[in-house]
């Protein structure tokens, strides 16, 4: 990146050691992550704010230890709120969430390099407001594989009712969400995507697989429903990725997938070039849907 602003505090919370490199490749520092997330805030925010994260933390940078962190521990700050909420054992627990950029920023502070989102809000937890559907292909298949496999699963979902828009992951899969309303709780969204991968895959079984067996995954797109489960999460939109380029995961539009060449096409370095341009998902959160009887019908064996 280059040009090291020596700044130490944004959105109110002070980094220790700004300076300390993250992504080693790219030169990226601390006070250049927290940048980031200050220049996307306004994009990354509605996605993030009052729902529980996960945080994937790599206090030594993206090329040590990582680990993936759910619940709080000691010492973070107050900026990272918490929520108490019942295990399916009854057990309680302690959960993470942010509402703001300086809880964000809070994280970034922890080492943090990647934001992962459960699929519902803290208002109203029992009630997902996204389906996601997780492309992930087999080591021997190309980008172009994958991308064909998004738009199948748009094709499909639009046949039965559901629009959806694809997120590149900044890894080598994509991801299909289709936003919905707060009607259904987490049992019939698990149900339908669950429902859906399989009919997919018994229809293309030389394509795909609804299973999560690297075994029988030879040659094939996996379609990850487990996304929909509750306690489940998917990389935030517009987060970083703890991988070499420092790629981010990035919201694109239909007709912008035909062209990219791979799902970590966007970088930490493009965000500002990237935010003069049009939001590709605008539209998308004004839509109105949700998983119906009608829908779990069209995908019941």
């Amino acid at each position: 990146m280059g040009t090291h602003e020596q700044r130490d505090t944004f959105a109110g919370v002070r980094l220790s050691s700004p300076d300390k490199v993250l992504f080693p490749e790219q030169g990226v520092t601390k006070a250049d992550l927290a940048a980031h997330y200050e220049r996307v805030a306004a994009r990354i925010l509605p996605f993030v704010e009052k729902r529980l994260i996960s945080l994937v933390r790599c206090p030594e940078g993206s090329e040590g230890q990582c680990f993936f962190q759910k619940h709080e521990s000691k010492g973070f700050p107050d900026a990272i709120r918490r929520m108490d909420i019942v295990e399916k054992d009854g057990q309680k627990d302690s959960y993470l969430y942010v509402d703001d950029l300086a809880g964000i920023i809070a994280a970034v502070q922890m080492g943090t390099l990647e934001f992962h989102i459960w699929g519902s809000r803290i208002d109203r937890l029992e009630y997902p407001d996204r389906l996601v559907f997780d492309l992930d292909p087999d080591e021997g298949l190309t980008f172009s594989d994958v991308r064909e496999a998004a738009f199948d699963v748009r094709e499909r979902l639009e046949q039965i009712g559901l629009k959806s828009v694809p997120l590149v992951t900044g890894g080598k899969g994509i991801h299909v969400v289709a936003p919905l309303e707060r009607r259904a709780e987490w049992p019939e969204v698990k149900q339908f995507a669950h429902d859906f991968a399989k009919q997919m895959s018994g229809e293309e079984p030389d394509r795909y697989i609804a299973q999560a067996s690297k075994a029988k995954r030879k040659g094939k797109v996996f379609i990850d429903y487990l996304r929909n489960e509750r306690g489940a999460t998917a990389i935030a939109p517009y987060s970083t990725r703890a991988r070499t380029g420092a790629p981010v995961a990035m919201p694109v539009s239909w007709e912008e997938l035909t062209s990219l060449k791979a799902a970590n096409s966007f970088h930490i370095g493009d965000m500002a070039a990237r935010l003069e341009q049009a939001d590709p998902w605008a539209e998308a959160m004004g839509w109105k849907q949700s998983i119906t009887n009608a829908l779990l019908k069209a995908v019941a064996g």
